[in-house]
């Protein structure tokens, strides 16, 4: 085949090609391995993690050149590499970020090559919230624009620390930008066993006192959470690694990757019924029973992580 005719062959599958996602869409898009992209400007999107080369392969035919991942989970780099894609991991919390870490990826975004594309696991949460400050940080749109973005994002409205980030985002002066962090690692890696244990139990005591109050936040700690915590708690489940687990117990790592692959499906189970309970009037049936079931995922939960405990910890 000619380089006339490849050429030629090229620019007609670009032209059949679905156009990326835009800013005048009211939904998010679920692309060919990706999911959940919503455009927050041209050229900068949110979404989902990129699904293997084919997830990589559709973000190349949008025309990307940096990669944001705010997830804690470790970028495939080799994949995004062989693409001519550049990976940043800067990951935050599904109870929000601080102003350095806000400063470092309004610096990541302006600075880095564009097309840029911000992801998180499953990008409804933690990217809309980190690619909505942003745009506001740069001026690129209004704190209410930013947060109808992240509507369409899918961002339930549990996640007060995401929301709260965009609220009280505002133009950043170009000095400010320039005084942040440019190192824009590729891998920042997660935290220690230990420290992602302690997190874990701090977190699943935070739900335990919401769901004595009903699954809401209580009269006395009105600052809770418990759709965050429990995605939080989904994610320190889902990043501990299998080195750690074998540096724990040799000959118990196999049962210990069972439990936290289970502890990460129900902690992931709890995390959408409380959103679902947050969507319904909460004394009608629907919420009821959503209640009920992150009840049940508490319980089980709990039944888990006292036997990991009693065999490996006590």
């Amino acid at each position: 085949m000619t380089i006339g005719v490849c050429s030629s062959l090229l620019v007609v599958l670009a032209l059949l090609a679905p156009p990326p996602p835009s800013m005048s869409d009211d939904a998010a898009k679920d692309l060919e391995g990706l999911h959940n992209v919503v455009a927050y400007h041209e050229g900068f999107w949110s979404g989902g993690v990129p699904e293997g080369k084919a997830g990589f392969e559709q973000l190349r035919s949008m025309g990307v050149k940096t990669i944001i991942s705010v997830d804690g989970a470790v970028p495939d780099l080799e994949l995004a590499k062989s693409m001519g894609m550049r990976y940043v991991h800067l990951p935050i919390g599904y109870d929000g970020f601080d102003d350095a870490r806000k400063a470092e990826l309004v610096r990541a975004v302006r600075d880095l090559p564009k097309p840029i594309y911000l992801h998180c696991h499953h990008g409804k949460h933690r990217s809309a919230g980190a690619a909505a400050a942003v745009a506001v940080s740069l001026g690129w749109m209004t704190n209410e624009q930013a947060a109808a973005r992240m509507k369409v994002s899918g961002t339930a409205a549990g996640y007060k620390g995401l929301w709260s980030c965009t609220a009280k985002a505002a133009p950043m002066a170009e000095a400010v930008i320039d005084a942040a962090s440019a190192s824009f690692p590729e891998v920042t890696r997660p935290e220690s066993f230990v420290a992602s244990m302690v997190a874990i139990d701090e977190a699943f005591d935070r739900l335990k006192l919401a769901e004595k109050a009903g699954w809401k936040a209580p009269a006395d700690h009105p600052d809770l959470a418990p759709v965050a915590d429990a995605g939080k708690l989904a994610d320190l489940f889902r990043l501990v690694d299998e080195a750690s687990l074998r540096k724990v117990s040799p000959e118990g790592a196999d049962e210990l990757k069972s439990w936290m692959a289970r502890s990460t499906t129900a902690a992931a189970q709890l995390e959408a019924a409380l959103e679902r309970a947050g969507k319904t009037a909460p004394d009608g049936t629907e919420a009821a029973s959503q209640r009920a079931a992150a009840t049940a995922r508490m319980a089980g939960l709990a039944a888990d992580c006292k036997a990991c405990h009693a065999k490996y910890r006590d």
